[in-house]
């Protein structure tokens, strides 16, 4: 309930509730909040079990942290074995990877298999028909050379 009040937080309460009740008053006032959160745990305790035993035996697992959307959609998935299959397929599936390798072909490059070879093509900025690579970086531009300009992209 409180995991994200700090240590100075809580000095600071301490002693803005001693000023405000009074030391005379403090452990009273204390009670009293205590005995009122009591209250409203029974209550809504209470209201659970009303609300279980009036939907019957078929919702005898129902639980009412599986209301918040989170854990409902968290414990679908648990169940789901076809779920899992495809959590452990996105698991496995290297995206940047395959990227390349689609850019290699369009590119009519062969696909880089170590990677040296991928951190020594990455110097080259233009293709073998000496088009511009745009998916590889490029060198930054000696200090007398200007960087290309582009007319449509301004």
């Amino acid at each position: 309930m409180f995991s994200d009040i700090g240590a100075l937080e809580l000095v600071t309460l301490v002693v803005l509730a001693v000023l405000v009740f009074g030391p005379d008053k403090l452990p009273k006032v204390i009670q009293d909040v205590s005995r009122f959160v009591k209250k409203v745990r029974d209550f809504s305790d209470s209201a659970k079990e009303d609300i279980r035993s009036e939907l019957g035996p078929d919702f005898k697992d129902f639980e009412f942290e599986d209301l918040n959307p989170k854990t409902f959609l968290r414990k679908q998935m648990d169940q789901n074995e076809d779920l899992r299959e495809l959590k452990e397929l996105r698991g496995s599936f290297d995206l940047k990877k395959e990227m390349n390798d689609v850019a290699d072909a369009v590119h009519g490059r062969e696909p880089q298999t170590s990677a040296v070879n991928g951190s020594a093509a990455a110097g080259a900025v233009t293709s073998a028909n000496g088009t511009p690579d745009l998916l590889k970086k490029q060198d930054k531009p000696g200090t007398d050379e200007r960087p290309p300009y582009d007319s449509d992209a301004t």
